[in-house]
């Protein structure tokens, strides 16, 4: 970057980190691909076979030879990071009658625009059918729908988790229910006789993760809208299930194996903030470097059709 650029892309060190703190609990995509830094924009990731899976002879008599094998074979993923930005203009009598509020208001709506992109992103990759073996989605269709009473929730989950565990030795520890999904299961009779209280009332998460032994367990409720402001649900009436390796000292690792990673540039999101031609009208944006990546869809498992 020229010195020229670099004046006139001043990094507002407040602004970003309010950027990196914004949350909004309705958002689950790094759930099933949680964030791993990675320094380039472009380059490879690791895949691994099921060496780790063989059973090796390893007796060793007296005066033999060691017992050598070949190493875990691994094959990589090429990936290119791409940038997302998205900015906001604030009048310069918008910001004297409240400068901080402004800037701020004007900075989460960034956040928030490019967080929303990037829930639709995953969420269009770990719904989408044609992503997964046929061994490891199932859609549900007449009375196996769980919209049915006589319908088993507790043995479609379980069986999901026995296919992913076929293919990678683990049993999922993620589950994430579209919304309209968990209306459903909260009041669904099979779930709620296997409530061990004689409480009438509705399944709750923490039932949920008890009776499925999930023990990471969300709701989808984000929302989208089209052009003409039309709105619906990101995560459909879905269910999508995945093991995802648990984070080492706060950080994934993208060369751990895992169902998938949302691979972000070191040092991203960033806020920054420039004047339009006039000098009347600041432009607060924000910028994100990164590619979610469905790297192992059999460590996953996708329920379609719950209703």
């Amino acid at each position: 970057m020229t010195a020229h650029l670099k004046a006139m892309r001043m990094v507002d060190p407040v602004l970003t980190s309010l950027a990196t703190g914004y949350s909004n609990e309705e958002f689950v995509a790094q759930v099933l691909m949680p964030f791993a830094y990675v320094d380039k924009e472009g380059g490879k990731i690791p895949r691994y076979g099921k060496e780790l899976f063989l059973v090796y002879a390893t007796e060793r008599s007296v005066a033999a030879d060691s017992n050598l094998a070949k190493l875990a074979g691994k094959s990589s993923t090429d990936y290119v990071l791409q940038e997302h930005d998205l900015g906001f203009p604030v009048d310069y009598r918008e910001s004297a009658e409240d400068m901080d509020s402004a800037e701020r208001t004007a900075n989460n709506q960034a956040v928030e625009g490019i967080r929303l992109r990037m829930e639709v992103m995953v969420a269009d990759q770990v719904q989408n059918t044609a992503n997964y073996a046929a061994e490891n989605k199932i859609t549900l269709a007449g009375a196996a729908k769980f919209s049915d009473p006589s319908s088993d929730p507790e043995g479609v989950i379980d069986d999901g988790k026995a296919a992913v565990r076929s293919k990678i030795a683990k049993e999922p520890n993620t589950m994430v229910i579209g919304y309209t999904a968990w209306r459903t299961l909260k009041r669904h009779p099979q779930l709620k006789a296997i409530l061990s209280d004689t409480r009438s009332r509705l399944v709750q998460l923490a039932d949920l993760r008890e009776m499925f032994e999930v023990p990471n367990i969300v709701i989808g409720k984000g929302v989208k809208a089209n052009d003409k402001l039309v709105q619906s649900d990101i995560w459909a009436d879905n269910i999508v299930m995945a093991y995802v390796p648990p984070a080492v000292g706060g950080r994934q690792d993208a060369r751990v194996p895992s169902f998938g990673y949302t691979l972000r540039k070191r040092g991203m999101p960033q806020t920054d903030t420039y004047d339009l031609v006039g000098g009347k009208v600041k432009v607060v944006r924000n910028t994100d470097i990164f590619t979610p990546l469905l790297l192992g869809a059999d460590a996953g498992f996708l329920i379609k059709s719950v209703n």
